[in-house]
């Protein structure tokens, strides 16, 4: 049988292999074996009827051979090998048409179903997909997903068919993984792997969550895969976005919208990648500008250069808030608004320093034409948040570079007459001020300090002669500088020169105050100009804005004496110091402060004279305290020991009032026990001192600053100190007697207590003494209400005397004596009003402990009452059943129980025989439960009673 060749299509015939073969994803042409170049040359007509006679032979001479020849598995194998060999000869995946496959399947009759033809489908897919994943550290290029849907419709394969490729590349990269030895390639497979992943989401779309089981074959989550996604999707996105400059445009953010929907990348994430890549851009400016600022050859044009890059941000930073408010803002990528640093190079304190360069030479250009303009003010705010820089730190950019163009300004309207031609110098600085958007308030401290730098140099020759005092004036008027800064500033400057002769001077002590520092001192208080006030001020606080450099020398000079007083190893030592330090004040300091005024010094002041008189009158009261008296000294002592000391500059705010009272205590004292001198063998010897001392007192007491109120306070605590120790020695047992009494009365006169004073202390030593006489008997049970009452009528107050406590447990022994009285009363009244009253004890609580006792003492009475009913004692009965009652009557009490109810009715007999009233009889028959039969019978027994009881006790025991 011949079998005809039919024609075929140049691209169907197999490629020779002595063609060159280039290199080819799919591999070379595929040569046909055996009987396939006989099936491949049939038409389907033809090869169809063979097959029929080939069958019947079959029939006779074997089923294979028939098979073999014309099986339709042949002609799918041929199928195969055609479709391999047409794919291979095409140029490009593009030329593939899904006609000419569809056709070759139609030739050699057969189906994509047929296995070897889609085997040789998925092959091809297979190969394809992977030479577009390529392995290696390579990213994504972005066309990947539209390339393989391309090449997979043009194949024409089914979608569960091209995901089992998927997979099957997914094994092999994880099988290279395992194989993999080194970190490096073990990363890069990883990296391929969710690369496939990426891709292969995108392919299948929503399908794939069915179509690629990763979970099941990989044993991958689901956060790894979103993950998978989400870094591609980064990747190709940034990639995308390399393409937007600083001139973007709507159609590219259009563009780069809808890539990222194409790519499944979130909003958000979007919106981060534009915002970095906004942020590089920016920082690439950033970083030419200060190249340039920094650069050591740059020149005034280096700094418009840096300016322009700095522009270029604001410029593009405008572009997008105008576009992120655009209409149609909502197609656009994510992310539009405003530039930021944050996150990126320049968001570092490291860089913050060179941020602020930058401020800084943009707000020098805005001003190189020496007026700010408004749309500069704009940008500077613009660039102040692309920059990230606080407010205060860019406030005080501005303020330091407008200040320095104030300065110029105001320097050349100085020196060209400009200010003062003006008509009103206030309106031109107000004028000049506006034009800078300056501060006025900064203005007037420029002013200020203007002035400062002017009279330093006035005062640099130590005085000031008339042309420095019109120049001043000069500035002053030019610059309306107030009066009250001209007087702080001559105050601080010729202050610090006049504190340095007055250093000087102090410096010299007692012995170097001679006449040449005089002299030193009174030109540098009158060639300064300074006021007598200003004066006395530089020389009491050596003016100064901190204390801890500039302590005024005067006081720290005192100071000094104080702190050595204290230090000292005793009192006489203490009193030595203070006594130099009275010295110091008269010798030194009161004939400065006479230099500084310009007043002699043997000039008597007559203003001690007329306090004395007022603190006279003021202290008549204390008049008979010796000590008090003898401070305020005589015309002889006056003239002996000469004018007394300032006490203009003193201690008053440089120690608190304990401590100076502290100091004139023990300068007191020394001058009442006199100077003390220890000899060997634990001997001392006492030198008592004149009234001299007390004179040196008064002094020390106007350098410490003390009133006269203080001063008096120091001798009356003294006296009052001295009357009690030996009072409480005469009144040692509390008792006043007469003969005490006049020891007290000559105690007084020698002390020179005031008579009520004195009173008030025997007053509280004898309280003391009788408080703790009576809290003693109170504890004995010596005292009883009533005579607590007496002693309140007496005057004695109890109150203070008698703790809190002590008075609560009086209260409660009194109660219990009302409960054991064997009277059967209670005087609500006078327990829960008078008692508590009386010893000042909470009524409340009163009650409480009152009820507390009527319970305890209700049940302790009836078991008493039961005992001596054995001992037969009718009046031990009769009074323990009374005290029942007046409890019952307290707290309301139930029928009482008792083991043996015929010792109640005997009880109740005896009561009856004792002539109650009624109302008492009633109740106690109420609380033994007694009813009414065996109380009449009780009350026939009468005597009887008891041996009844007895014998019924007998039989009980």
């Amino acid at each position: 049988v011949s079998f005809p060749r039919s024609s075929l299509s140049t691209h169907d015939q197999p490629a020779s292999s002595s063609e060159t073969e280039a290199p080819n994803i799919f591999g070379g042409p595929k040569e046909l074996t055996g009987i396939q170049p006989l099936v491949q040359n049939l038409s389907p007509p033809v090869r169809l009827a063979t097959s029929a006679v080939i069958l019947a032979g079959a029939l006779a001479a074997g089923y294979g051979l028939g098979l073999r020849f014309g099986g339709n598995r042949n002609a799918a194998f041929v199928a195969a090998v055609t479709l391999h060999n047409y794919v291979a000869a095409c140029d490009s995946p593009d030329a593939i048409k899904r006609e000419d496959i569809e056709n070759i399947a139609q030739k050699y009759g057969v189906s994509k179903q047929d296995e070897a033809f889609n085997m040789e489908l998925c092959d091809l897919y297979c190969r394809f997909v992977s030479s577009v994943l390529s392995s290696g550290s390579e990213d994504l290029r972005g066309d990947e997903v539209e390339t393989i849907i391309s090449f997979k419709n043009a194949l024409g394969i089914d979608d569960p068919d091209a995901a089992s490729m998927h997979m099957e590349i997914g094994r092999r990269i994880f099988r290279q993984r395992l194989e993999t030895g080194d970190r490096d390639g073990d990363l890069e497979q990883r990296r391929a792997f969710q690369r496939l992943i990426y891709v292969s989401t995108l392919v299948f779309g929503d399908a794939s969550t069915f179509l690629l089981p990763w979970k099941r074959v990989f044993k991958v989550t689901d956060a790894q895969v979103e993950i998978a996604i989400r870094d591609n999707a980064k990747q190709l996105y940034a990639s995308k976005l390399t393409s937007v400059g600083r001139d973007v445009g709507e159609e590219l953010l259009v563009s780069l919208r809808k890539a990222q929907l194409k790519y499944k990348l979130s909003d958000e994430l979007a919106k981060d990648l534009l915002m970095e890549h906004k942020r590089k851009l920016v920082e690439e400016n950033i970083s030419v500008a200060l190249n340039i600022l920094k650069s050591r050859a740059r020149t005034v044009g280096g700094v418009k250069q840096a300016v322009e890059e700095l522009d270029k941000i604001l410029s593009f930073n405008d572009l997008l808030i105008s576009l992120s408010k655009h209409p149609d803002a909502d197609r656009f990528a994510c992310g539009l608004g405003p530039v930021s640093l944050v996150g990126g190079e320049y968001d570092s304190d490291r860089k913050m320093d060179d941020l602020k360069l930058l401020y800084r030479a943009y707000v020098s250009d805005s001003l190189s034409g020496g007026r700010m303009e408004k749309d500069k003010l704009t940008s500077l705010n613009q660039l102040r948040n692309i920059l990230g820089l606080g407010n205060k730190e860019a406030e005080a950019i501005i303020l330091d570079v407008t200040s320095k163009v104030y300065q110029k300004r105001l320097s050349e309207a100085f020196q060209g007459g400009d200010l003062e031609m003006a008509d009103s110098k206030a309106a031109f600085l107000q004028n000049l001020c506006e034009e800078l958007h300056f501060d006025p308030q900064k203005a007037s401290q420029i002013h200020e300090e203007i002035y400062r730098k002017k009279l330093q140099q006035c005062v640099s020759d130590g005085e000031l002669d008339e042309s420095d005092v019109a120049a001043l004036l000069k500035v002053r008027v030019m610059l309306c500088i107030p009066q009250q800064t001209v007087d702080a500033a001559h105050s601080d400057i010729c202050g610090s020169l006049f504190e340095k002769a007055v250093k000087d001077a102090i410096s010299a002590g007692v012995d170097g105050y001679d006449a040449d520092v005089k002299n030193a001192v009174r030109k540098a208080a009158h060639g300064l100009r300074l006021t007598r006030e200003a004066a006395m001020s530089i020389a009491s606080k050596a003016v100064s804005a901190h204390y801890s450099y500039f302590v005024p020398m005067v006081r720290k000079v005192f100071l000094n004496y104080v702190k050595r007083s204290r230090s000292a190893d005793n009192r006489t030592e203490s009193a030595r110091e203070l006594k130099k330090l009275i010295a110091f004040n008269t010798l030194v300091v009161t004939e400065l402060v006479a230099d500084i005024k310009g007043e002699s010094s043997d000039t008597p002041s007559e203003e001690p004279a007329k306090e004395e008189v007022k603190e006279v009158d003021e202290d008549d009261e204390w008049e008979s305290l010796q000590t008090l008296r003898k401070i305020k000294p005589n015309k002889e002592l006056n003239a002996k020991l000469g004018k007394p000391g300032q006490t203009e500059i003193t201690l008053k705010d440089d120690l608190s009032e304990r401590d100076r009272m502290d100091l004139y205590k023990t300068y007191l004292l020394y001058c009442l026990t006199g100077e003390v001198t220890r000899i060997p063998f634990g001997a001392q010897i006492t030198t008592k001192k004149d009234d001299s001392e007390y004179v040196l007192l008064n002094q020390l007491g106007g350098i410490l600053g003390l009133t006269s109120e203080e001063t008096v306070e120091v001798h009356r605590s003294l006296a009052e100190q001295a009357f009690r120790q030996q009072a409480e020695v005469i009144l040692a047992d509390g008792q006043l007697t007469k003969a005490r009494m006049e020891q007290l009365n000559e105690l007084q006169k020698n002390v020179g207590l005031p008579g009520p004073y004195a009173q008030k202390i025997i007053k509280s030593i004898t309280t003391t003494k009788m408080a703790a006489a009576i809290e003693t008997a109170i504890g004995q049970g010596r005292l009883n209400i009533k005579q607590i009452r007496e002693l309140k009528e007496s005057g004695v107050d109890l109150d203070n005397m008698i703790s809190e406590n002590l008075r609560e447990n009086l209260f409660k022994k009194t109660v219990d004596e009302i409960f054991s009285s064997g009277t059967g009363e209670f005087d609500e009244e006078e327990v829960y009003d008078k008692i508590p009253a009386d010893l000042k004890v909470n009524p409340q609580k009163a009650k409480g402990v009152v009820h507390d006792l009527a319970r305890t003492r209700l049940s302790n009475s009836l078991v008493q009452a039961v005992a001596l009913l054995r001992q037969r004692n009718r009046q031990g009965v009769v009074s323990s059943l009374n005290d029942l009652l007046a409890c019952d009557k307290a707290v309301p009490s139930e029928p009482l129980s008792w083991e043996v109810p015929e010792e109640l009715a005997d009880l109740f007999g005896v009561y009856a025989q004792s002539n109650p009233a009624p109302e008492k009889l009633s109740r106690l028959q109420y609380l033994l439960n007694i009813s009414d039969s065996v109380a009449a019978a009780a009350k026939e027994m009468g005597h009887g009673a008891v041996s009844v009881g007895a014998e019924e006790e007998k039989f009980v025991f």
